[in-house]
């Protein structure tokens, strides 16, 4: 079979799985999409050993006061993360202003508020932490619609789904490889844009700043950006609130930019390092956050 059949072949088998499993997440009762989401992000553990390796070697190196059993914790912490971002990610479409309450409450809008009254736009700090598609999905509910820089998925006819799933309460969609000018026109209409800024990042795109302790390659765009806009930069995560049964849209206070691209960035990467350990099982330790290294190092995966 040809390369470019079977990659069809592929897209179209993985994207049939993915909205069988989408459709029973919504359709069964609550409890149950729960119980079947944890499984499917076991099954995940089970089946992709690779990302359980990547995530004890991270926590080995940023979280070395704990030991082997707790750093196993929390990864499984992660995996349970994982689980209920697929069952709430499900129920976007029954997601409403009648009942976005009952999945998630605001947690120091306040800074919000101000940052709108100084009229510069808003720049949204935010990481794969908790539930990361649902914060700007509700925020658009409780408040007011927003830009959301994202990556396109491998698969064509997944992004697309997923891209519909997130417009669905009226934010408007960034794709990376192209968004400067978007992010430059939303700011400059005071409107707000969320960014993940806590990926490894190449060496013609980034900086080294510490995150752990350790040098991580962090992209320097969103500090450039900040900086050339005057946009208040806000850290804001949606983490889950066990004795809440639903998610807190946190919002940090913002952090000022000086226009200095490392200490700047290095700030911003601090907050998220902040939240992450407030949320150490919640946040995507599966990543290789340090895979890029300062030349001469060794790789340390």
């Amino acid at each position: 079979m040809p390369p470019r059949r079977r990659s069809l072949l592929r897209n179209g088998l993985e994207y049939l799985l993915a909205l069988a499993l989408m459709t029973a997440l919504r359709r069964l009762p609550l409890r149950v999409a729960f119980v079947l989401g944890h499984a499917c992000a076991r099954l995940l553990d089970r089946a992709m050993p690779r990302l359980r390796r990547t995530a004890m070697r991270n926590l080995e190196m940023a979280l070395p006061e704990l030991d082997a059993p707790a750093h196993r914790k929390l990864v499984d912490g992660v995996f349970r993360s994982i689980g209920r971002l697929l069952v709430c990610f499900a129920r976007f479409p029954d997601l409403n202003v009648r009942n976005i309450r009952e999945w998630i409450a605001y947690d120091g809008f306040e800074y919000y508020e101000e940052a709108k009254r100084r009229g510069r736009g808003v720049l949204f700090a935010t990481a794969h932490l908790g539930n990361w598609e649902l914060s700007a999905f509700a925020h658009a509910l409780l408040c007011e619609p927003m830009h959301i820089v994202v990556r396109p998925l491998d698969n064509p006819l997944i992004d697309r789904w997923v891209e519909t799933r997130r417009a669905l309460t009226g934010n408007r969609i960034i794709q990376k490889r192209d968004f400067a000018r978007a992010i430059l026109k939303a700011l400059a209409a005071n409107e707000a844009v969320g960014i993940l800024v806590d990926q490894n990042t190449g060496l013609e795109q980034g900086v080294f700043v510490p995150y752990f302790g350790i040098p991580a390659c962090s992209g320097a765009t969103f500090a450039r950006l900040a900086h050339h806009t005057g946009a208040t930069v806000i850290p804001g995560f949606a983490v889950w609130v066990e004795a809440e049964q639903r998610y807190r849209l946190k919002f940090y206070p913002p952090l000022e930019m000086t226009g200095d691209l490392v200490k700047d960035t290095q700030k911003v990467q601090a907050a998220v390092e902040r939240a992450v350990r407030e949320y150490p099982d919640q946040w995507l330790w599966i990543h290789r956050r340090w895979k890029t290294r300062p030349p001469g190092e060794p790789p340390l995966y």
